[in-house]
């Protein structure tokens, strides 16, 4: 059975300040926007999510919740999960291979540069950066999640807010 790991990194968010802590940053007006155009854009492509996991800061949560909604994907099944906050490919890997064999489609709402690190960890193709509300979607033909790993995934494709604003 073929997987699909979609990675999204959040919407765009306040910029930072020092008087709101990072965790608790809100998505600006463009996230919003971004979040739900992202959304319809998925649910176009048909994508039928198995689970969700995003980091539990509010800019994740909200995007999650965003984009769960246009997606007809139940908000109270997210799994929110520090470690997509505060992590490393490695932490990210962990969640990737203790992923139920029966899910086939899986999204991780979170943060860069990790996500993109794990990306290019997972295909070995260039990502450079995935931009807010970015969509990497990652394939990978007859591997069970555990098996998962280095250069096992193919980029199935790649997608971003700013292609559409720009007629793409």
């Amino acid at each position: 059975m073929t997987k699909q790991l979609l990675l999204v990194r959040h919407a765009q968010a306040e910029a930072e300040n020092n008087v709101q802590k990072d965790f608790e940053r809100e998505l600006n007006t463009t996230g919003y926007a971004d979040a739900s155009r992202m959304g319809k854009y998925l649910a176009g492509k048909s994508i039928c999510l198995d689970a969700v996991f995003s980091s539990p800061a509010h800019r994740a949560y909200t995007t999650s919740q965003l984009l769960t909604e246009q997606l007809g994907f139940n908000f109270d099944s997210i799994g929110f999960d520090n470690d997509i906050y505060e992590t490393s490919v490695r932490k990210l890997m962990r969640l990737i291979n203790g992923l139920h064999e029966k899910l086939a489609t899986v999204m991780i709402v979170g943060h860069n540069p990790h996500l993109t690190y794990l990306a290019e960890f997972l295909t070995h193709e260039e990502i450079g950066n995935i931009p807010t509300c970015g969509v990497v979607a990652i394939t990978f033909d007859g591997l069970p999640w555990e098996a998962i790993s280095d250069a096992t995934g193919k980029v199935a494709w790649f997608d971003f807010p700013e292609k559409f604003r720009n007629g793409q």
